[in-house]
């Protein structure tokens, strides 16, 4: 996609379609599945420290990321595989800045609405499920803060994490949970920046850039 970008090329042959299509749908998965565990992690360190040790011990984590990364393989493959399937016989042009299956699906010959409510199982799997898992999880740790002494670092730290996975969840789950005719390409395309680029963007700042070793780590290689 930045190679299209620099050089003006905006072809791509159908199987590298697939493929950029597969790698999306997997990362985007695994990520998804992820965040909900970090929130996880969050809720048992603060509201349950005794027993943090036991609940997320190495093992579970390991669990954890390998079947957010399984997860969302599998669910992947099935998606590129299917679109990968049908007829296709209208326009080759696809109205999007990357090949997004719902964006590849316009152009298909055959109606595609049990394809549809497919979408709209592994949405609600691997999105709208762990972002309501993510909501209650930070509910209940600003309740467990609140009381306590330099509670409002604790909270503003919460806050600006949820709003990240905020960024994230709500424009993947209003694109794929809604049907296709009741929103417009340039919609999708606007809602898709903000899970392509701009929480990419924002991840390495809440996520690396506020854990003091890395900020001691920043600080040792600018002297």
């Amino acid at each position: 996609m930045v190679s299209n970008f620099l050089f003006g090329n905006k072809s791509i042959c159908f199987i590298w379609c697939g493929i950029q299509s597969c790698f999306f749908l997997t990362l985007a998965g695994a990520e998804g599945l992820l965040l909900a565990s970090l929130a996880y992690d969050l809720y048992v360190a603060i509201c349950y420290p005794l027993h943090y040790a036991i609940r997320i011990n190495r093992r579970v984590c390991v669990l954890m990321i390998i079947e957010s990364w399984v997860m969302g393989s599998i669910n992947s493959s099935a998606h590129t595989t299917y679109a990968l399937h049908i007829p296709y016989c209208q326009s080759r042009i696809i109205d999007h800045f990357f090949c997004d299956v719902p964006t590849i699906l316009t152009l298909a010959c055959v109606y595609t609405w049990i394809y549809e409510c497919i979408v709209l199982v592994s949405t609600t799997a691997f999105l709208l499920l762990p972002f309501i898992g993510i909501a209650c999880s930070y509910g209940h740790v600003l309740l467990a803060v609140y009381p306590m002494n330099s509670a409002e670092g604790k909270m503003k730290a919460c806050s600006i994490h949820l709003a990240v996975g905020t960024f994230y969840y709500v424009p993947f789950v209003y694109t794929y949970v809604h049907l296709r005719f009741l929103h417009t390409p340039t919609e999708d395309k606007d809602l898709a920046v903000f899970y392509t680029i701009l929480t990419p963007m924002l991840n390495p700042i809440v996520y690396s850039l506020r854990n003091r070793e890395v900020m001691g780590s920043w600080r040792r290689v600018i002297q």
